[in-house]
């Protein structure tokens, strides 16, 4: 990742109220390598491609976070319940990383970082968290250059099949036009 890159979601992120307040909370959890990943990143950096005011409305909030030793079953209910406390008009997903490979059928994944490289679309595989007041790190699997690239492109650890569900699904070429599906 360039840090001119880095440089533009940060800068982002901070000029945005609803995003700043989200990770503010998600950072009082405390949770190890915990981000709001996906669409609140994502679709922040493409409405400021396309110069689209007022933001798109997230579906959810993706917390993820990363912690083999967990082992209260319940704890990501817990989350969502004390960040939609705090903070209900989103509606908040909360994941521990070292459990997804599970349900996806997947290698144990090391970190949050290498669980998102396994997610259907590169530009989705991106995510932020607060550091400390008004302070951001950016991660990304596959960099930040295919996001701010105008580009939707297929990550080969998934399915071509799944990857074009979702890009229809999701309406993202209707949403953002000057997006193109990478071949």
């Amino acid at each position: 990742m360039s840090q001119s890159e880095v440089d533009k979601v940060v800068a982002l992120i901070k000029r945005d109220p609803m995003r700043t307040e989200a990770l503010n909370w998600v950072y009082k959890l405390k949770l190890p390598q915990c981000y709001i990943a996906a669409g609140f990143v994502r679709n922040l950096v493409w409405d400021s491609l396309h110069n689209i005011t007022p933001a798109t409305p997230l579906n959810d909030a993706d917390v993820i976070y990363f912690d083999p030793t967990e082992s209260d079953i319940d704890a990501c209910a817990k989350y969502e319940a004390q960040l939609s406390h705090s903070m209900p008009q989103l509606r908040w997903q909360v994941r521990n990383q070292a459990t997804m490979h599970i349900r996806n059928g997947d290698e144990p994944y090391k970190s949050t970082v290498h669980a998102m490289s396994y997610w259907p679309e590169k530009e989705t595989a991106v995510a932020v968290r607060q550091t400390s007041v008004n302070q951001y790190q950016v991660a990304a699997a596959f960099g930040l250059e295919c996001l701010f690239n105008f580009s939707i492109t297929h990550n080969p650890k998934r399915s071509r099949a799944i990857f074009d569900h979702r890009v229809n699904c999701k309406g993202w070429l209707s949403r953002w036009p000057s997006l193109n599906v990478a071949i």
